[in-house]
Order: C-alpha cells, then structure tokens, then sequence
C-alpha cells in the first residue's frame, strides 16, 4: 500500500498529525502558508500599519501553536482557519491604532455584481501575453501599481473579502467563515468592492484596443 509522503497530505491531516506531535508537520504547513499568509497580512494593513506586518504574521502562527491540541477543522479547512486567526489579529492591530473599522455594508446605489460563482469579474482586461515586454509591460506594470493603490482605498470589510476570494482564491463559502460572517454577507462586501475597485481601476478594466480600423 502507498503512503503518501508529507508533501502529498491534506493540511489538516498535517495539523491533525501536529496536533499529536509531529513537528514536521508543523514546518509543511508553514512553508505551504507561509507567502500567501504574509501577503494577506501585509495587504491588509495597508502602507500605514506596514510595521505591524511580522507581529501579525508571527502572532498568528503562535496562535496555530497554541491551539494544536485543541484544533478542530469544525466544517473549515487549516487554510480558512489560519486566515481568520490573521484577520482577527488585524483588526485588533487597526482598533488599536484608532483607525474605524466599519461593519456596515450598506453603500449609496446599487454594487456591480460580479460572478462570484466563476470566479473571473476581470474578465474585461486585456489577457497578457505570456512574456509581455514594452508597452505591454508597461501597462501591465502601471495596472498592478494601480490595483494595489485602489485596495488600500477600500474599507477593511470589503477588502478582506476581495484578497480571499480572488488574491487567496478561497470559495465564497471560505470566505464567509474566515471573516465569521454569513454567506450573504460575504457576498456583499465582495459585490461593494469589487464595484469600488472597478470604478477605482477605471480604463485599466478595458481591453487594450487598436485606434487602427485596419
């Protein structure tokens, strides 16, 4: 009988196997989680808590240690566990440096919505080619600079909604119980920013066109 090596187990087979004693588990699920956690935790708290970003990170893997014994995956994977235990240390970070952080998701008009389901809203930009170079780069380079400035303008809420399900790529369902809110919540924090983003983004959301009617 094959038994999968460490590489090939669900995670939480490793958090299971931590859970028992297994320090090697432990560092599998850390090199697995490690850049997209940090990424999560660093785009949340935005270039104004940018300091913060290691304690963050460091406190919520030191939160995973503390609660091996007592982990359950309760209907969540490892993933959206992890990412709720960061998110929970970020908003603590951003009371405690005074900034508000809003839990209402009413918004003047009606949000544009995406289609959560396909998990593709932008589909209207210009595909890239696979090595793009000059003007291509360019524009690619200036939309990524730009998306990044846009996500930093949305309230906390919206934003952890949009890192995700589209930065961190979790299922809608994920989403909702990493931020310990309801599916039809989650969808609309995700539908306001994602409305917000495209108005933000402006033509970088249209296809790069040729003036050229030839």
């Amino acid at each position: 009988m094959h038994t999968p090596s460490p590489d090939d187990m669900p995670d939480d087979t490793l958090m299971a196997a931590y859970a028992a004693g297994d320090a090697s588990a432990f560092e599998r699920l850390y090199q697995r989680h490690e850049a997209g956690l940090y990424r999560f935790v660093r785009r949340l708290l935005g270039p104004a808590l940018a300091a913060q970003t290691d304690e963050v990170f460091q406190d919520t893997w030191l939160r995973v240690v503390r609660s091996r014994e007592a982990w359950s995956p309760q209907g969540a994977t490892f993933r959206t566990w992890l990412f709720t235990l960061a998110h929970r240390r970020v908003i603590d970070v951003w009371r405690r440096s005074g900034r508000e952080v809003s839990i209402a998701d009413n918004d003047d008009g009606t949000p544009w919505e995406p289609d959560a389901g396909t998990g593709t809203p932008w589909s209207q930009w210009p595909a890239p080619s696979p090595a793009p170079h000059g003007d291509d780069l360019a524009f690619w380079r200036r939309a990524g600079e730009r998306l990044l400035t846009c996500l930093e303008q949305l309230p906390l809420a919206q934003r952890s909604a949009f890192l995700l399900h589209h930065d961190d790529e979790l299922p809608l369902a994920d989403v909702a119980r990493a931020l310990e809110v309801g599916f039809e919540t989650a969808k609309t924090r995700l539908r306001y920013a994602m409305a917000k983003l495209r108005t933000c983004m402006g033509a970088y959301l249209a296809p790069l066109q040729t003036t050229d009617p030839r």
